[in-house]
């Protein structure tokens, strides 16, 4: 299917003053914001937990120094998935265009449909943090308690974890506090203390408001007490909050931590954009492409809800 004179029959006539795209300007950037960016040479990347070693235990005068095994864990890939999409446009329509508004017009619109490809992409793994069909390199969903169908994360020796309330919950102060209090006990597999500490929080476009009332007033939200803002006043999550426009559940919030190899985004290919022409139709051909994958590998990487 290309596009014709038929198409653009306005731009073949003079006359028009100017041209225009529904909502053309578009957001900054912002999967870079939630997502480790990284760099890939190869089909797939695979990221390997291991558990690491346990506290040491007392020895007796002349004892031996007890011995204790450590081995990998669960394993998430990340396989790459490579994009597309272009138009095309009749040579005719080219040579006619008094405007040369068909190919310029076209061209902007191909790199906003790129932007916006990677965004949704990226924030999919948001929006199914709950979805037992997207589950991690241990089997569960990102997001597991017993307000979801996954009630936990295991861990690789025995035991598991929750990195959500037991019941659905709506952003509040109460919520956030109590999301802090729970990545402070956080463990590893040996049962040794996380210390994973809380970076940003991430929200849709829905809960901005109530976010910069939570975090960014000195005094109490919402009571006529007069007590400190306590998660401001600590500094407990010390990168804000970040708005982003792709999430579709209108409630969920996430606490980000700052966890090794939580939320991951690989390039395998740059996002390209080539032009040719068709031998025997004189068509002119436009694409763009790019190969990339997101997805989540370290759980403790947030905590948070899918709403109430």
């Amino acid at each position: 299917m290309a596009i014709n004179t038929s198409s653009y029959a306005r731009a073949l006539q003079e006359g028009v003053h100017s041209w225009f795209q529904m909502a053309r300007t578009e957001h900054p950037e912002q999967y870079s914001r939630i997502f480790e960016v990284k760099k890939s040479r190869k089909a797939f990347e695979e990221v390997m937990q291991y558990t690491g070693l346990g506290m040491l235990s007392a020895k007796s005068e002349g004892g031996s120094v007890a011995y204790e095994d450590s081995k990998q864990g669960w394993l998430s890939r990340f396989n790459h998935v490579t994009y597309g999409l272009g138009f095309i446009v009749t040579l005719e329509a080219m040579e006619d265009d008094l405007y040369d508004v068909i190919a310029e017009t076209h061209t902007k619109a191909l790199g906003k449909s790129v932007r916006i490809t990677k965004e949704t992409i990226a924030a999919n793994v948001l929006n199914r943090a709950s979805n037992t069909a997207y589950g991690g390199g241990d089997g569960s969903s990102l997001l597991a308690s017993a307000a979801y169908t996954d009630t936990s994360h295991p861990f690789v020796g025995g035991g598991s974890f929750t990195n959500a309330p037991a019941a659905g919950t709506d952003l509040s102060e109460a919520a956030l506090e109590d999301a802090c209090v729970a990545l402070g006990k956080f463990t590893d597999d040996k049962g040794l203390r996380s210390a994973v500490m809380p970076k940003q929080l991430i929200i849709p476009v829905d809960s901005q408001f109530e976010a910069e009332r939570i975090l960014n007033t000195d005094m109490r939200v919402a009571t006529a007490d007069n007590d400190l803002n306590a998660i401001k006043s600590l500094g407990k999550i010390p990168g804000g909050f970040v708005v982003n426009n792709y999430i579709t559940d209108t409630d969920m919030w996430l606490v980000q931590t700052d966890a090794e190899n939580g939320l991951c985004w690989f390039d395998r290919r740059p996002e390209s954009f080539t032009q040719d022409n068709d031998h025997d139709t004189d068509n002119l051909k436009y694409k763009a492409t790019f190969r990339a994958s997101a997805y989540w590998s370290n759980p403790q990487c947030v905590y948070g809800s899918m709403g109430a």
